[in-house]
Protein backbone atom coordinates (compact mmCIF):
# COMPACT_ATOMS: atom_id res chain seq x y z
CA UNK A 1 0.00 0.00 0.00
CA UNK A 2 2.25 2.81 -1.38
CA UNK A 3 1.61 6.13 1.11
CA UNK A 4 2.64 9.50 0.31
CA UNK A 5 4.27 10.66 3.04
CA UNK A 6 3.78 14.47 2.74
CA UNK A 7 4.02 17.54 4.80
CA UNK A 8 3.09 20.83 3.30
CA UNK A 9 4.09 24.93 4.48
CA UNK A 10 3.33 28.37 3.62
CA UNK A 11 6.77 30.53 2.31
CA UNK A 12 7.48 32.77 3.69
CA UNK A 13 10.93 33.58 1.96
CA UNK A 14 10.53 32.77 -1.66
CA UNK A 15 13.48 33.92 -2.76
CA UNK A 16 15.24 31.92 -0.13
CA UNK A 17 13.45 28.75 -0.47
CA UNK A 18 14.27 28.86 -4.53
CA UNK A 19 17.97 29.40 -3.86
CA UNK A 20 18.43 26.75 -1.71
CA UNK A 21 16.24 24.38 -4.13
CA UNK A 22 18.21 24.77 -6.82
CA UNK A 23 21.38 23.54 -4.69
CA UNK A 24 19.82 20.46 -4.52
CA UNK A 25 17.96 19.80 -8.28
CA UNK A 26 17.16 21.73 -11.11
CA UNK A 27 13.49 22.87 -11.22
CA UNK A 28 10.73 21.68 -13.52
CA UNK A 29 7.97 23.70 -14.52
CA UNK A 30 4.24 22.70 -14.62
CA UNK A 31 1.14 23.63 -14.71
CA UNK A 32 -1.18 21.19 -13.00
CA UNK A 33 -5.16 20.92 -14.42
CA UNK A 34 -6.72 19.09 -11.32
CA UNK A 35 -10.48 17.81 -11.23
CA UNK A 36 -11.56 16.71 -8.22
CA UNK A 37 -14.81 13.68 -8.18
CA UNK A 38 -17.21 13.23 -5.27
CA UNK A 39 -20.14 11.01 -4.25
CA UNK A 40 -23.88 12.61 -5.37
CA UNK A 41 -24.25 12.92 -1.74
CA UNK A 42 -20.72 14.51 -0.72
CA UNK A 43 -20.08 11.31 1.42
CA UNK A 44 -17.09 10.41 -0.35
CA UNK A 45 -15.02 13.42 -0.24
CA UNK A 46 -16.54 14.01 3.41
CA UNK A 47 -14.41 10.76 4.37
CA UNK A 48 -11.29 11.86 3.22
CA UNK A 49 -11.18 10.12 -0.07
CA UNK A 50 -9.72 12.01 -2.93
CA UNK A 51 -10.52 11.14 -6.67
CA UNK A 52 -8.93 13.13 -9.14
CA UNK A 53 -8.27 13.74 -12.58
CA UNK A 54 -4.90 15.63 -13.48
CA UNK A 55 -3.20 17.02 -16.43
CA UNK A 56 0.38 17.55 -16.23
CA UNK A 57 1.97 20.51 -18.88
CA UNK A 58 5.50 20.98 -18.89
CA UNK A 59 7.98 21.79 -21.42
CA UNK A 60 8.40 18.23 -22.39
CA UNK A 61 4.72 17.39 -23.61
CA UNK A 62 1.35 17.10 -21.87
CA UNK A 63 0.26 14.01 -19.58
CA UNK A 64 -3.29 12.83 -18.15
CA UNK A 65 -3.00 10.95 -14.65
CA UNK A 66 -6.22 9.56 -12.59
CA UNK A 67 -5.63 9.40 -9.08
CA UNK A 68 -7.36 7.62 -6.24
CA UNK A 69 -6.26 8.74 -2.22
CA UNK A 70 -7.79 6.86 0.76
CA UNK A 71 -8.40 8.45 3.98
CA UNK A 72 -5.00 10.05 5.96
CA UNK A 73 -2.85 7.37 7.79
CA UNK A 74 -1.73 10.17 9.66
CA UNK A 75 -3.54 13.12 11.11
CA UNK A 76 -0.40 15.62 11.84
CA UNK A 77 0.73 15.61 8.53
CA UNK A 78 -2.70 14.36 6.37
CA UNK A 79 -0.30 11.58 4.41
CA UNK A 80 -2.69 9.45 2.65
CA UNK A 81 -2.49 5.65 0.43
CA UNK A 82 -2.00 6.99 -3.02
CA UNK A 83 -3.11 4.40 -6.07
CA UNK A 84 -1.93 6.64 -9.00
CA UNK A 85 -1.85 5.70 -13.45
CA UNK A 86 -1.41 7.30 -16.71
CA UNK A 87 -4.08 7.79 -18.44
CA UNK A 88 -4.59 8.41 -22.46
CA UNK A 89 -7.29 11.17 -22.47
CA UNK A 90 -8.26 13.33 -19.22
CA UNK A 91 -12.39 13.89 -21.05
CA UNK A 92 -12.40 10.09 -21.55
CA UNK A 93 -11.43 9.53 -18.18
CA UNK A 94 -13.40 12.06 -16.63
CA UNK A 95 -16.43 10.69 -18.85
CA UNK A 96 -15.88 6.87 -17.18
CA UNK A 97 -15.71 8.48 -13.70
CA UNK A 98 -18.98 10.35 -13.87
CA UNK A 99 -20.21 7.18 -15.66
CA UNK A 100 -19.74 5.53 -12.52
CA UNK A 101 -22.10 7.77 -10.69
CA UNK A 102 -19.22 10.71 -9.28
CA UNK A 103 -19.92 13.88 -9.95
CA UNK A 104 -17.30 16.33 -10.28
CA UNK A 105 -16.68 18.97 -7.34
CA UNK A 106 -14.04 21.33 -8.02
CA UNK A 107 -11.25 22.17 -11.22
CA UNK A 108 -8.75 24.27 -10.45
CA UNK A 109 -4.81 25.29 -11.94
CA UNK A 110 -1.63 24.78 -9.99
CA UNK A 111 1.61 26.29 -10.99
CA UNK A 112 4.31 24.72 -9.72
CA UNK A 113 8.09 24.47 -10.25
CA UNK A 114 9.23 20.84 -9.32
CA UNK A 115 12.60 19.36 -7.67
CA UNK A 116 13.67 15.89 -7.69
CA UNK A 117 16.81 14.36 -5.14
CA UNK A 118 17.72 11.69 -3.29
CA UNK A 119 18.51 12.02 0.50
CA UNK A 120 18.95 9.34 3.13
CA UNK A 121 18.23 6.29 0.13
CA UNK A 122 14.88 8.41 -0.16
CA UNK A 123 13.47 9.92 -3.68
CA UNK A 124 12.34 13.16 -2.76
CA UNK A 125 10.21 15.87 -4.45
CA UNK A 126 9.37 19.08 -3.87
CA UNK A 127 7.28 21.22 -5.49
CA UNK A 128 6.85 25.24 -4.88
CA UNK A 129 3.05 26.07 -5.93
CA UNK A 130 1.12 28.70 -6.47
CA UNK A 131 -2.84 28.48 -7.09
CA UNK A 132 -4.66 31.59 -8.44
CA UNK A 133 -7.18 31.80 -6.37
CA UNK A 134 -4.75 31.64 -2.93
CA UNK A 135 -2.78 34.28 -1.60
CA UNK A 136 0.91 33.24 -1.36
CA UNK A 137 3.04 29.93 -2.46
CA UNK A 138 3.48 27.05 -0.94
CA UNK A 139 6.11 24.20 -0.61
CA UNK A 140 4.76 20.46 -0.41
CA UNK A 141 7.67 17.99 0.28
CA UNK A 142 6.83 14.50 -0.31
CA UNK A 143 8.43 10.80 -0.82
CA UNK A 144 6.80 7.62 -1.47
CA UNK A 145 6.97 4.98 1.65
CA UNK A 146 5.81 1.49 0.74
CA UNK A 147 3.98 0.38 4.35
CA UNK A 148 2.52 2.12 7.06
CA UNK A 149 5.15 1.33 9.76
CA UNK A 150 7.91 3.05 7.38
CA UNK A 151 5.60 6.25 7.41
CA UNK A 152 7.16 8.05 10.89
CA UNK A 153 11.22 7.30 9.36
CA UNK A 154 9.92 8.91 5.85
CA UNK A 155 8.43 11.93 7.78
CA UNK A 156 11.10 12.64 9.58
CA UNK A 157 13.40 12.53 6.57
CA UNK A 158 10.91 15.18 5.07
CA UNK A 159 10.93 17.51 7.94
CA UNK A 160 14.46 17.25 8.03
CA UNK A 161 14.68 18.22 4.67
CA UNK A 162 12.57 21.18 4.90
CA UNK A 163 14.31 22.23 7.65
CA UNK A 164 17.74 22.46 5.93
CA UNK A 165 15.25 24.67 3.01
CA UNK A 166 14.19 27.33 6.07
CA UNK A 167 11.20 26.05 6.40
CA UNK A 168 10.03 25.34 10.03
CA UNK A 169 7.57 23.94 12.20
CA UNK A 170 5.17 27.15 12.18
CA UNK A 171 4.72 27.05 8.62
CA UNK A 172 3.19 23.85 8.41
CA UNK A 173 -0.82 23.56 7.64
CA UNK A 174 -2.54 20.34 6.36
CA UNK A 175 -5.72 22.42 4.54
CA UNK A 176 -6.16 21.21 1.53
CA UNK A 177 -6.22 23.27 -1.82
CA UNK A 178 -9.87 22.48 -2.76
CA UNK A 179 -11.42 23.63 0.62
CA UNK A 180 -9.47 26.92 0.57
CA UNK A 181 -10.80 26.86 -3.34
CA UNK A 182 -14.19 25.99 -2.58
CA UNK A 183 -14.22 28.67 -0.16
CA UNK A 184 -14.28 31.36 -2.65
CA UNK A 185 -16.84 30.24 -5.23
CA UNK A 186 -19.94 32.24 -5.14
CA UNK A 187 -22.80 30.65 -2.96
CA UNK A 188 -20.50 28.58 -0.76
CA UNK A 189 -21.40 27.65 3.24
CA UNK A 190 -19.04 26.22 5.49
CA UNK A 191 -19.59 22.16 5.95
CA UNK A 192 -18.05 20.37 8.90
CA UNK A 193 -15.47 18.89 5.73
CA UNK A 194 -14.29 22.20 4.61
CA UNK A 195 -14.05 23.64 8.42
CA UNK A 196 -10.10 23.24 9.15
CA UNK A 197 -9.85 20.91 12.41
CA UNK A 198 -7.41 21.28 15.25
CA UNK A 199 -4.04 22.20 14.25
CA UNK A 200 -5.21 23.22 10.59
CA UNK A 201 -5.79 26.94 9.13
CA UNK A 202 -7.45 28.32 5.92
CA UNK A 203 -5.00 28.93 3.23
CA UNK A 204 -6.61 32.43 2.71
CA UNK A 205 -7.99 33.52 -0.69
CA UNK A 206 -6.40 36.14 -2.50
CA UNK A 207 -7.07 39.72 -1.95
CA UNK A 208 -8.91 41.44 -4.54
CA UNK A 209 -6.28 44.08 -4.42
CA UNK A 210 -4.26 42.29 -6.46
CA UNK A 211 -6.70 43.49 -9.93
CA UNK A 212 -9.35 41.29 -11.72
CA UNK A 213 -6.61 38.43 -13.11
CA UNK A 214 -8.48 35.98 -15.11
CA UNK A 215 -9.00 32.88 -13.62
CA UNK A 216 -6.07 31.29 -15.71
CA UNK A 217 -6.48 27.61 -16.64
CA UNK A 218 -10.35 27.35 -15.32
CA UNK A 219 -11.87 28.36 -19.26
CA UNK A 220 -14.25 31.56 -19.36
CA UNK A 221 -16.71 30.59 -17.09
CA UNK A 222 -14.30 31.66 -14.47
CA UNK A 223 -17.07 32.56 -11.27
CA UNK A 224 -20.14 31.00 -12.81
CA UNK A 225 -21.68 27.72 -13.55
CA UNK A 226 -20.07 25.40 -16.20
CA UNK A 227 -22.76 24.75 -18.86
CA UNK A 228 -20.76 21.95 -20.78
CA UNK A 229 -19.97 20.62 -17.04
CA UNK A 230 -22.29 21.64 -14.59
CA UNK A 231 -18.62 22.13 -12.31
CA UNK A 232 -18.38 25.91 -9.96
CA UNK A 233 -15.11 27.33 -11.60
CA UNK A 234 -13.76 29.42 -8.76
CA UNK A 235 -13.52 33.43 -8.67
CA UNK A 236 -11.36 35.60 -6.01
CA UNK A 237 -12.57 36.01 -3.37
CA UNK A 238 -11.43 38.67 -0.48
CA UNK A 239 -9.27 37.29 2.62
CA UNK A 240 -11.75 38.93 4.75
CA UNK A 241 -14.56 36.63 3.84
CA UNK A 242 -14.08 34.37 6.78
Amino acid sequence: MPIEAELKARVRDVPALLAALDEQAEAEKAVYRDRYFDSPDGSFASSGRELRIRTVETDAGVRHILTFKQPAVDAASGSKPEYETVVGDADTAEAIVLGLGYRTMIAFSKHCANYRWNEQDRDLLATVVTVPEIDGTFIELETITETENELVTALEVVRAALGRLGVSAGDLTTELYTDAVAAVLPGWTATSRSRPGPGRRWLPARSRSVGPKPCRGLGRHCGRRSPERGVARPRRWSSSRG
